[in-house]
């Protein structure tokens, strides 16, 4: 019985799970309260719908036994995705100190503008360097900024679907010159709509 309580449960049929839980808590010896404490099962069950950074919809699904997520299609199959572009690029010189990644107050305030007013559903924002120190360094430098950024989108009560830094790894314009250098030292912010 237990195996078909995870069979169920992985499908989100919550009608077979209260029943199918006191059978599957009396064959396992554990009492209900020390199972539910253990697996997460006294949390209130929320379905959402979660839009993943390509901007495809996905239904958010946990009945207590585990959390899973399952795309949201329409009637013919179709993956239901959110128009996306890149809505915002910010120049890193302009916005950060070399190798810094705080933002003053008032680039702090120019970007809270526009977090309120692109009327995006949510947010991506992507972190970029050039190509001058290592490779981890650059990472973890572009994914600073990417998250400084994201701060402040959060702060307005923006959503953020995701924060990513890419280093040196997708240069706008070749690491060159100092003018390709300096357009690839960017955080671009997608719009998902």
């Amino acid at each position: 019985m237990v195996e078909t309580f995870a069979h169920f449960a992985r499908r989100g049929l919550a009608a077979f799970s209260a029943a199918a839980l006191g059978l599957a808590v009396l064959a396992t010896g554990m009492t209900g309260t020390a199972q539910a404490q253990s697996k997460g099962w006294n949390e209130p069950y929320v379905p959402t719908i979660w839009v993943d950074p390509d901007g495809c919809e996905h239904w958010v699904m946990d009945d207590g036994a585990e959390g899973y997520m399952t795309p949201h299609v329409t009637r013919q199959g179709i993956p239901v995705c959110r128009r996306q572009n890149v809505c915002g690029v910010l120049p890193t010189d302009q916005f950060f100190a070399t190798d810094k990644y705080a933002i003053s107050a008032a680039n702090r305030q120019r970007l809270q503008q526009f977090f309120t007013s692109t009327g995006a559903t949510s947010y991506i924002i992507v972190g970029h360097t050039d190509s001058r120190a290592s490779d981890a360094y650059n990472l973890k430098l572009s994914m600073n900024r990417a998250n400084a950024v994201a701060q402040v989108a959060a702060s307005v009560g923006a959503r953020i679907a995701d924060v990513r830094g890419y280093g040196e790894r997708y240069p706008a314009q070749p690491n060159t010159t100092a003018t390709g250098m300096a357009a690839n030292r960017r955080v671009e912010i997608i719009c998902i709509r």
